[in-house]
């Protein structure tokens, strides 16, 4: 009983000692817990840095449950292993982003491809119809010049024609005179005969 008695006074002084050491495992360990809590609760990172996380967590543990000598050194471990499952879990995270990113840039460009490729083809179809506009213009204003060619041809035969019977005329119309011209002569000339 004495002894008891005396265990018992030596188990106070050893958690009065020891509750200091004990409540900043505590507050620590909670510290880094509710680190490892956020970062599971973003939904931007929860899902990456499982392996991480899982070694952060049994840090977390070891350092909870350590004795009073080694303590310092798992509290150190235990920070490096949260900070590097939130370093992983935000790199994942962003590389994700950068991939997503990534993807759309390419639908962009693929999108801005089509776009250009449709601009391009409205632009060749507009050309092909403006050519074949041209085209069909230059082909009636050709067919209009044969067809004032020919009644060019068609009116200088004509006039060809109309002056060739002109001159026709107009040499009857001399013979005829000279004709005339000379019967008259003649009948002078056999007027004075007679009056002679």
């Amino acid at each position: 009983m004495k002894a008891t008695v005396i265990a018992l006074p030596l188990f106070l002084l050893a958690v009065a000692f020891a509750g200091p050491a004990c409540a900043q495992a505590i507050d620590e360990t909670d510290i880094l817990g509710r680190r490892l809590q956020a970062l599971e609760a973003d939904p931007a990172t929860s899902g990456f840095a499982q392996l991480e996380r899982l070694q952060a967590r049994q840090a977390i543990d070891a350092y909870a449950n350590a004795r009073a000598r080694d303590r310092d050194a798992l509290r150190q471990v235990a920070g490096w292993r949260v900070d590097t499952a939130e370093t992983a879990a935000r790199t994942e995270a962003l590389r994700r982003e950068i991939d997503r990113l990534d993807r759309t840039r390419a639908d962009l460009l693929v999108e801005a491809s089509r776009q250009e490729a449709a601009r391009a083809r409205a632009e060749a179809e507009r050309l092909r119809i403006q050519a074949q506009i041209q085209a069909e213009e230059a082909a009636r204003l050709r067919a209009a010049a044969d067809s004032e060619f020919t009644a060019r041809q068609q009116a200088e035969t004509v006039l060809e024609g109309v002056a060739s019977d002109q001159a026709a005329k107009l040499r009857a119309a001399r013979a005829r005179d000279a004709e005339l011209a000379r019967r008259e002569a003649e009948l002078m000339r056999q007027a004075e005969q007679d009056i002679d």
